[in-house]
C-alpha cells in the first residue's frame, strides 16, 4: 500500500492498511524527564563502524538514505541496552519544512529540526527480514539535529551527495564514510521500546536517543528540504515534513544512562 506524509497517505491513515500503527509499542515518543527512570544499570554503548562498509546514498522519496554493508559484523553497535551487537544496515533523516521542527521524538516539548536514525539489526537472526519480527530484532540509535551557529562539519560529506539525489529513485556511490563521525560528545542516553516510525511499524526496536544534539547550520537544513518527493519526470515537490507525530506511550517505561 502506498504510504507518505500527505493528508491522504499519512500517519493518521497508516492504521487502514497496517494495523500495527495503532499497536501500544509504538515510535516515537515525547520523552519527558518527570516520567523517565534513572537506570544504574545501563551501560554505555559502543559504536564501531568500518568505513568500507558505507555503499551508496538514496533518495527513495521519503528520506535521503545511506546504505551499509551489513554482509558480516564489519560496522557494529554493542553495549548500553543491547543484548549483544547489532549490525549497522543503514542510517536516514527526518526533517521538517522550517527549523522549529522536523524531529520524530520530543523531548520536554521540544521539537528539533532534524532527527538521524542510524538503523542497527539483531545478527543472532538469519536475516535482517527476519530480525524485524523478533521484538530484540533491531536497535536505532537516534540522534538530534539542532539549527545553531557553529555546525557540525561532518554533515558537509552527506550533505555533498545532496545535489546527485535531488529526485525520488535517485542513487549514488557514497563509498568510505564513518557515520560515527556525526556522534555528539555525550553518550547519555534515553532508551525504550518501539517500533519503527514508517509503515509497517513493526515493534522490534530498542531505540537509544541521545541527550546531546548535533549542531547543524540553517543552510543545511535547506539543503535537505532541497530534495524532491517525486521522480525526475515528475512535477517537483519538495521532500519536507516527513515525521511522524508522537504516539501514546502507554504502560512504557523510559529509561535514562545519566
Amino acid at each position: 500500500y502506498p504510504w507518505g506524509y500527505d493528508g491522504d497517505n499519512g500517519p493518521d491513515q497508516w492504521h487502514k492498511n497496517y494495523p500495527i500503527a495503532k499497536g501500544r509499542h509504538q515510535s516515537p515518543i515525547e520523552i519527558n524527564n518527570k516520567e523517565v527512570h534513572y537506570d544504574r544499570s545501563l551501560l554505555p554503548w559502543f559504536a564501531s563502524y568500518d568505513p568500507g562498509a558505507a555503499k551508496t546514498i538514496l533518495n527513495n522519496g521519503k528520506t535521503c538514505r545511506v546504505v551499509f554493508d551489513d554482509s558480516f559484523d564489519r560496522s557494529v553497535l554493542r553495549g548500553g541496552p543491547l543484548p549483544g551487537v547489532y549490525r549497522l544496515r543503514q542510517l536516514h533523516f527526518h526533517w521538517g519544512s522550517s527549523d522549529d521542527h522536523g524531529s520524530e521524538h520530543v523531548v520536554n516539548g521540544v521539537r528539533y529540526a532534524g532527527e538521524l536514525h542510524l538503523l542497527h539489526w539483531n545478527p543472532k537472526y538469519s536475516n535482517y527480514l527476519d530480525a524485524v519480527r523478533r521484538t530484540d530484532g533491531i536497535a536505532v540509535l537516534a540522534i538530534f539535529l539542532q539549527v545553531g551557529k557553529t555546525p557540525k562539519p561532518e554533515m558537509k560529506r552527506i550533505l555533498e551527495e545532496i545535489n546527485a539525489i535531488k529526485t525520488k529513485g535517485k542513487e549514488a556511490p557514497f563509498p568510505n564514510f564513518d557515520p560515527s563521525i556525526l556522534f555528539p560528545k555525550s553518550h547519555d542516553y534515553w532508551t525504550y521500546h518501539g517500533s519503527f516510525t514508517t509503515p509497517p511499524c513493526e515493534e522490534c526496536i530498542t531505540w537509544i536517543v541521545l541527550r546531546e544534539p548535533i549542531i547543524v547550520s540553517s543552510d543545511q537544513m535547506a539543503k535537505l528540504r532541497s530534495l524532491s518527493k517525486n521522480a525526475e519526470n515528475e512535477p517537483d515537490l519538495p521532500l519536507v515534513d516527513n515525521w511522524r507525530p508522537t504516539q501514546p506511550r502507554y504502560f512504557r517505561m523510559v529509561s535514562a544512562s545519566f
